[in-house]
């Protein structure tokens, strides 16, 4: 279950910078159909702010991984 919210979290911390690079600085046109915020019509306009929010979701998914790591005595 761990390496899965692990893998989860860095999932989602990629799409939030990549999403967030991608909106603001209009890198990697490439990835323009990879990335969520720009699959989803309803974000339409508020890409910054979803990419934000997806990489802050992915850093606490991380951070929820590592605290139940530590709480179990893995470290």
């Amino acid at each position: 279950m761990k390496a899965m919210l692990t893998v989860l979290g860095w999932l989602l911390l990629l799409q939030g910078v990549g999403g967030l690079l991608n909106t603001l600085f209009g890198w990697w046109r490439w990835a323009h159909g990879l990335l969520v915020v720009n699959r989803l019509p309803f974000l339409e306009g508020y890409e910054v702010f979803a990419a934000i929010v997806i990489g802050v979701l992915g850093l606490v998914m991380l951070a929820v991984t590592d605290s139940a790591r530590k709480a179990e005595g893995g470290e």
